[in-house]
């Protein structure tokens, strides 16, 4: 049997994608998107994960799209029809960014080798981003004459201001992961050697706190950008009066008033 092309593993409420195409850095095809795509709805449905951590296997983290796969790769034969990257995006990119930024969970990017084209903004697209120093974020796209997708032209702007956005979308230089944490762009480098236990450490930690108020925080956050501040304020009384009807909070204050650890379990 082939070997799947997502590994997937759990552990003490901590689930674990593996992106498992090492020979090609990870790079996606319409059927390792399949996999991951099953395997991401498979973990916002189980109520025994408590947080998400996606990697690669092997020196890469993804490489972006595979140009050999047939749904992208170009059709040179003369007179016919260009390929539609376009559609590529809207049935695979587009559903992906989008469930991954919906997640009822907290999503962490492990981020273990390079991260490329579509790979670098997945991985922007997670909620934390933990990166070896020896890794490196490339916006690849103008190489190849495309623009960032995979959420690219949403999120660049957003984490790093437009100025540095339009200079790592059209020069496509490496980011060094210390760069990349130094400009906001992602949440934490750390040293190769101990990369794995600080990945481990920061999920347990996350598996431990309210996981509903946790997703409710990334939306909050997420919908705050669209919003002017008194809409904003009025969203954030929303979710509080949802969250403050919720178990995590009555556990959370009754753990606080007696100065003891909470156990918190909504989802």
């Amino acid at each position: 049997m082939e070997e799947p092309l997502v590994l997937v593993t759990h552990d003490a409420g901590v689930r674990t994608l593996t992106l498992n195409r090492p020979k090609a850095l990870n790079s996606f095809t319409a059927a390792m998107h399949g996999e991951l795509a099953a395997a991401l709805e498979a973990a916002a449905g189980d109520p025994e994960v408590r947080c998400l951590v996606l990697t690669g296997s092997g020196r890469g983290f993804c490489a972006g799209q595979d140009l050999a796969d047939p749904s992208v790769a170009p059709n040179l034969a003369p007179g016919a029809a260009p390929t539609d990257v376009g559609a590529t995006v809207e049935r695979f990119y587009k559903p992906l960014a989008l469930r991954v930024r919906a997640m009822p969970i907290p999503v962490i990017a492990a981020v273990n080798g390079v991260a490329a084209g579509a790979g670098a903004n997945l991985a922007l697209c997670c909620d934390l981003v933990i990166a070896k120093r020896s890794t490196s974020f490339i916006q690849a796209f103008a190489k190849i004459g495309l623009v960032p997708d995979c959420g690219g032209t949403w999120l660049l702007p957003r984490l790093v201001g437009r100025a540095r956005a339009i200079g790592l979308a059209m020069l496509g230089d490496k980011l060094p992961a210390e760069d990349a944490e130094r400009l906001g762009l992602i949440w934490k480098c750390v040293d190769d050697l101990v990369f794995d236990a600080e990945v481990r450490a920061v999920a347990q930690r996350l598996v431990a706190m309210p996981t509903r108020a946790l997703a409710a925080t990334r939306s909050a956050i997420d919908a705050a950008q669209h919003l002017d501040f008194a809409a904003a304020l009025s969203h954030e009384a929303r979710l509080q009066t949802t969250l403050g009807a919720s178990h995590d909070f009555l556990e959370g204050v009754d753990a606080f008033m007696a100065k003891r650890a909470p156990l918190f379990t909504d989802r």
